[in-house]
């Protein structure tokens, strides 16, 4: 009876996990929506942006692919959006023929930039802080 319990108290404390996180990609989404932007694109070009110096520079893509929590293919098709915006470069390394690295551009940058605080506060409406 107590593994029961204890189980069910993990669904319901699943259940919240998720509920929390679809309501919050779902803010994220309205608020970033009007400049073209989801929350997986915001995502990648926060990483980008907030990567330290010798690391913004040039970002391998399975590098992001972690830290996104999107398939690979996903990524591409994401990063390839991106790209065709002219929010980010895509360039091959010159080490690993196979390696693909995604550059934030300066427009990528200031349109980060412009959206972060709009990112941030619907972090905040969802998650009451």
């Amino acid at each position: 009876m107590a593994a029961e319990t204890a189980g069910i108290r993990l669904e319901e404390r699943w259940r919240e996990i998720l509920s929390v996180h679809a309501r919050t990609l779902g803010e994220i989404d309205r608020a970033l929506h009007p400049h073209g932007l989801g929350a997986s694109d915001f995502e990648v070009l926060d990483l980008l942006a907030t990567a330290p110096p010798e690391e913004g520079e040039q970002c391998r893509v399975q590098n992001l692919g972690g830290r996104v929590h999107l398939s690979q293919s996903a990524l591409s098709r994401l990063i390839a959006r991106l790209e065709r915006d002219g929010l980010v470069v895509r360039s091959l390394c010159r080490e690993d023929r196979r390696g693909v690295y995604v550059t934030l551009t300066r427009k990528g940058r200031d349109l980060h930039a412009e959206v972060l605080p709009l990112q941030r506060a619907a972090l905040a409406r969802a998650l009451g802080g």
